[in-house]
């Protein structure tokens, strides 16, 4: 998959996520399940390449919906991922 490292980096964000906003388990919920397909399915068609990061995209893929909640997962999880993923953090910031 061309995308692997956004989804990989998307994947960790919403761990970090569900584990803090919906308790801890065993995996994600069934939400953030379906939000990750999402994500992945987005990340599948993406027709820029490279990739631009999504706020500075001009093709929103997201529906509306969907949009405010993968944003709400990155500003919840963004902050925290230096601190849980450090090189995946730093890779994802050099990138932008």
């Amino acid at each position: 998959m061309k995308n692997a490292a956004e989804l990989e980096t998307i994947e960790k964000m919403l761990r970090i996520y569900c584990r803090g906003v919906h308790g801890p388990g065993p995996g994600l919920c069934p939400a953030c399940r379906r939000l990750l397909g999402a994500a992945e399915e987005r990340l599948s068609r993406c027709p820029h390449d490279p990739k631009p990061a999504c706020r500075d995209c001009r093709t929103h893929c997201w529906p509306p919906g969907s949009r405010e909640k993968i944003i709400e997962v990155m500003r919840y999880a963004g902050p925290r991922m230096p601190l849980r993923h450090p090189l995946l953090a730093l890779r994802h910031f050099l990138r932008k």
